[in-house]
């Protein structure tokens, strides 16, 4: 490194020149430069699983996707938060700050309470005259918030008068009053379906348990993975229905999109969009319904009958989530005048999951995009935790209003959810 020098000196260079002194610290420089790569990519970033798994993951199509990694951890890449579509990254964001700070709660102090004059702490009624006290020691009128003597009646008020109606403080009441419950309305929702989620979860090993049941009997049913597509899709279908309800909050609220929409055309977007979520709410019940029916205590008959409602169900409710990202692409976020909020494509075959690619020393190597076959469902075993790098490509056959680029070049095993099962066997 010499003034004027025109010589290069690579990463296979500095490896060379560091090994010969100090060996340990070529896996070092090595473990650095793969950090530096990972950090000046937008195509790469770490998972941000917690404890940290060491992965580091690739697309290859849009940031505004949404991986598995091989650790089994589901987010969105473009913020790295948990998976959320069809909520915008901002729209998460800020649903998230409502939800964990004290802005709700504030909203219910100044309905349900006023602040004593005298030393400014919110006071709640608990019984039916308007004199009410403060621990403090200070009677005041509930009606209008001023300070009394302890005389206070309808002919005889001390010092001020509860007939003036004050346009501001009833306006500002009223408004509280409002936002409070539209937020338990949308946060209500939000929440029933993901606690409905999380409980059904579970239903992952009872589902094994009756489809080992059912194999060990003499039947001619021997095929059950119709049952496995339908826990699937009733997972993918009641996690998008849950993150609907933020996305609807934001989208039809004053927070984001004011501006934007008049007031007769947020009210035919929103009666739109809540027939939608409706009929998927509709059909997410009823596919939930079934496959909670135990079927190893059932006869052959109704097993058949459980197995096609299972299965035209998957359909019907894949099918409704393709329309809802359409309509939130096209007709909603697609309508805006600042294209600042994305959301990640609605995958029929479900959130991919990120395949391992072999250890490479040479970032640049992983720049040129060298790197084996693989498969973009089944992650493989970690060979070196030290410098995992896995890829995920986007590409699937599911809807996408805003015309994305999709690699098909790249072979999948996912199976299709929708199908029946003798279908999907003889693929």
């Amino acid at each position: 490194m010499a003034h004027k020098c025109n010589a290069i000196c690579d990463e296979a260079i500095v490896r060379k020149l560091v090994s010969k002194k100090h060996p340990d610290l070529t896996e070092k420089f090595d473990r650095f430069l793969l950090e530096s790569y990972i950090e000046d990519n937008k195509k790469v970033k770490w998972c941000p699983s917690t404890p940290h798994c060491g992965n580091a993951i690739r697309i290859d199509d849009d940031e505004f996707c949404e991986v598995e990694c091989s650790c089994s951890l589901q987010f969105c890449f473009h913020c790295l938060s948990e998976a959320h579509s069809p909520c915008s990254c901002l729209m998460w964001e800020l649903w998230t700050k409502k939800c964990r700070d004290e802005s709700e709660t504030v909203n219910w102090i100044t309905v349900h309470t006023k602040p004593c004059p005298k030393c400014h702490k919110p006071v709640e009624k608990n019984g039916g005259c308007n004199l009410v006290s403060c621990i403090c020691g200070q009677a005041f009128c509930w009606l209008c918030g001023g300070a009394t003597g302890r005389n206070h009646t309808w002919s005889n008020i001390n010092g001020h008068s509860c007939g003036r109606y004050k346009e501001d403080e009833k306006m500002n009441s009223e408004r509280a009053k409002n936002e409070l419950c539209r937020y338990m309305h949308y946060h209500n929702r939000y929440k029933a379906h993901a606690d409905s989620f999380k409980l059904e979860s579970k239903l992952k090993e009872t589902v094994k348990e009756n489809v080992s049941i059912l194999e060990s009997k003499d039947s001619k049913l021997r095929d059950f993975t119709w049952i496995t597509n339908g826990l699937y899709r009733l997972f993918r279908s009641r996690r998008i229905l849950s993150y609907s309800y933020p996305f609807a909050f934001y989208m039809f609220g004053d927070d984001l999109f004011k501006d934007e929409m008049s007031k007769d055309a947020r009210e035919i977007k929103q009666n739109l969009f809540e027939v939608q979520q409706q009929q998927l709410e509709a059909n997410v019940e009823k596919l939930s319904k079934f496959i909670e029916e135990p079927i190893a205590e059932q006869d052959e008959k109704t097993i058949l009958v459980t197995r096609m409602e299972i299965i035209n169900l998957s359909v019907i409710v894949d099918n409704l989530c393709k329309k809802m990202y359409e309509c939130i692409e096209t007709d909603l976020l697609g309508t805006l005048q600042f294209g600042t909020h994305s959301i990640s494509p609605y995958l029929s075959k479900g959130i991919v999951k990120a395949a391992e690619l072999s250890v490479c020393h040479y970032p640049t190597d992983i720049k040129a995009g060298k790197r084996p076959a693989h498969d973009d469902n089944t992650p493989g075993e970690a060979t070196d935790s030290d410098s995992l790098l896995v890829s995920a490509s986007s590409g699937d056959g599911g809807c996408s209003s805003r015309k994305r680029n999709r690699k098909e070049s790249i072979k999948r095993s996912m199976i299709d959810l929708n199908l029946p099962s003798e279908i999907v066997d003889g693929n």
